[in-house]
């Protein structure tokens, strides 16, 4: 790439690969200088409001990426998870949305904004943000993912919020069956996670967003695109329609940060499941989050845990909304210390309080690696990963080394240690497979859900202490059924006779 000076000074290139047609991106990168929220043209209010939660300085992506999303620029921002990105574009429309509701006398078209993310739990944790960044300056944000009631949903958006923070299937479904609510009024469209988005399981949707939006050209639309890796797809890029582009990089392209120590432990598949008791008795009392394959495999280790005396928890695609909800306030109160996690779980979560990752199963794709273990050693923390590489995994492992660029060193333990557990570890397995079976047939014979025992096994997990989700959802609801029955109907829901 050959970077010339033009328009202010602004370093301009083309990406290696792009497509000739396409608009030039300008790129910049980290800095070392450290200036304040203020020195980058964040408003008083919005600088009193990232104090009082105790941001006292940016973070290298917002650094680079606040001042021409300020400016009224498309940014693609690349940086390491855990690196404060949600900021980096939720403070640009939230100053945004404050000046036009100066301009306006507080009359602004709503969405102002459009915030789309690839899990449900992400969805929920960006809300929380806008919601705690835009409290000064009265935002009003909600959430829209699947899980949850749609006319509750419906009824959120009657209500003209500001910020819609949605999953792509959610809200396609609000655009097609909820009267009243279109994107033509959207000033900022936000892809967060963006290689995801970007990813053909998501194509429909977007395209069906996107022919929602008004045009991305200069003062309609700006979009934003952020995420921890994102590969060279220039032809999803245009078609979500940035313009001239800046294009924000401050780590390398797949890195993990430096206060991570990693290890791995290369063991025979069959002791998986007794190694994984000797970690989690060598780092009692400490928080981690275990990944998994499988959804069967995070019920299952959640029992084998549990039966142990271990206080775990669980968290899959195939639970319901509330029982996620509940499952991770758990773990963030420190009522359970060991999360059982699908790559639901990989991708933005932000728990400062995880102490280290264990890798139970080594994902073949190396970049989900990279945002496993991004959920420990996040703004500026320490953190451990560690790595169970059974004969299965080798390939798999050896890929991610050759990706990060670092050689692991292997975790210190003895194996008879370690094998002084196996019989224990065996025993809370036979009694983890019966609960399993029993929880399944539970499940079909109670709701003959087709899924077997994945939704049935955190309702068992929960049993003990039942979630306030669950009740204000299952309260709502019912006031909801009562509320619509016409009032010339019977209960058994046929009509009256007059008479």
């Amino acid at each position: 790439m050959s970077p010339g000076r033009e328009q202010g000074g602004r370093v301009r290139g083309v990406e290696a690969g792009a497509d000739s047609e396409h608009e030039e991106e300008t790129v910049v990168r980290g800095s070392a200088e450290a200036p304040g929220f203020a020195e980058l043209g964040l408003c008083p209010e919005l600088c009193d409001a990232v104090s009082s939660m105790g941001y006292t300085a940016p973070t290298s992506i917002q650094r680079e990426a606040l001042p021409p999303a300020l400016a009224g620029s498309d940014v693609i921002g690349l940086a390491e998870t855990g690196s404060g990105k949600t900021a980096a574009f939720a403070l640009p429309v939230l100053q945004a949305l404050l000046e036009a509701s100066a301009r306006q006398r507080g009359k602004v078209a709503c969405p102002f904004a459009v915030v789309i993310a690839p899990t449900r739990e992400l969805v929920l944790q960006i809300q929380a943000q806008f919601q705690a960044l835009g409290a000064g300056v009265d935002a009003r944000a909600v959430s829209i993912c699947g899980g949850i009631d749609m006319v509750s949903q419906s009824i959120a958006l009657a209500k003209k919020p500001h910020v819609v923070v949605a999953t792509p299937g959610r809200l396609v479904d609000h655009l097609e069956n909820t009267r009243g609510f279109s994107l033509r009024s959207v000033k900022f469209l936000v892809l967060d996670e963006a290689d995801r988005l970007l990813n053909m399981d998501f194509e429909k949707e977007l395209d069906k967003i996107l022919a929602e939006l008004p045009r991305g050209e200069k003062g309609q639309r700006q979009t934003l695109l952020f995420s921890a890796t994102m590969t060279n797809k220039v032809a999803k890029l245009q078609r979500a329609s940035l313009v001239n582009p800046v294009k924000v990089q401050v780590s390398q392209k797949f890195a993990t940060v430096d206060k991570l120590v990693q290890h791995y432990l290369f063991i025979p598949s069959k002791y998986k499941e007794v190694y994984l008791v000797y970690l989690a008795n060598e780092f009692a009392g400490n928080s981690a989050i275990v990944f998994v394959d499988t959804q069967n495999s995070a019920q299952r280790l959640t029992y084998v845990l549990r039966n142990l005396g271990f206080k775990a928890v669980c968290i899959h695609g195939g639970m319901q909304q509330p029982k996620r909800i509940s499952a991770l306030n758990k773990f963030k109160a420190g009522d359970a210390q060991i999360l059982l996690a699908t790559d639901v779980a990989a991708r933005g979560l932000d728990i400062p309080s995880v102490d280290f990752v264990v890798n139970f199963d080594i994902p073949a794709n190396a970049k989900d690696y990279i945002h496993r273990v991004g959920r420990t050693a996040r703004a500026g923390r320490a953190g451990r990963a560690i790595n169970m590489v059974s004969q299965y995994d080798v390939e798999n492992f050896q890929r991610v080394e050759a990706v990060i660029g670092k050689k692991l060193d292997a975790f210190p333990c003895e194996e008879a240690v370690v094998l002084l557990l196996l019989e224990r570890t065996n025993q809370a397995a036979r009694l983890a497979a019966l609960q399993m079976k029993d929880e399944f047939v539970g499940s079909k014979g109670k709701r003959g859900n087709k899924r077997g025992h994945s939704d049935g096994v955190d309702t068992e997990l929960d049993r003990e202490d039942e979630p306030d989700e669950d009740a204000e959802v299952q309260k709502y609801n019912t006031e909801l059924v009562r509320g619509s029955k016409h009032k010339n109907h019977a209960p058994g829901g046929k009509p009256k006779r007059r008479r």
